[in-house]
C-alpha cells in the first residue's frame, strides 16, 4: 500500500467561518500538526463577496485541500499521504474550527498491488 486518502464533508457549519480565512488557515494548520505533516508550498484564494475558500497545501507526503461553500454551510477537504499515518479527528477539528453539526469521512488505501 503507498498510503491512505481521506474525503471529508462538513455540514452545518457556520458561515462566516466558511468565508473566513483565518478560520480555515487555521483548520489547515491544525489538521497538519495533529498528522504530523510537512508543508512545501501553500495556494489560498478568498473568492469575493459572499464566496467561500479554496486552498491547497502542498506537502511532502502529498497534499491537503479544501473548499467552503458558506451559502450552504458545507466544507470539503481531501488529504492524501503517501506514508501511513493516523487521521485526524476529523469531526472535533471541524466542529470546533468551523462549527460543523455532522461531518463524514470515508478513507481509501492507495496504491494496492493487484
Amino acid at each position: 500500500m503507498h498510503g491512505s486518502e481521506w474525503l471529508v464533508d462538513g455540514q452545518g457549519c457556520a458561515p462566516a467561518r466558511l468565508r473566513d480565512r483565518a478560520s480555515v488557515v487555521g483548520l489547515m494548520d491544525r489538521i497538519v500538526t495533529t498528522m504530523g505533516l510537512h508543508v512545501v508550498s501553500t495556494v489560498i484564494h478568498v473568492f469575493p463577496g459572499p464566496g467561500g475558500i479554496t486552498a491547497l497545501y502542498l506537502l511532502s507526503e502529498s497534499h491537503l485541500t479544501i473548499h467552503t461553500f458558506p451559502e450552504t454551510g458545507i466544507v470539503t477537504l481531501n488529504t492524501y499521504c503517501c506514508t501511513p499515518r493516523d487521521p485526524a479527528p476529523w469531526a472535533e477539528l471541524l466542529g470546533e474550527l468551523l462549527g460543523a453539526q455532522k461531518v463524514t469521512v470515508s478513507e481509501h488505501p492507495r496504491g494496492r498491488a493487484l
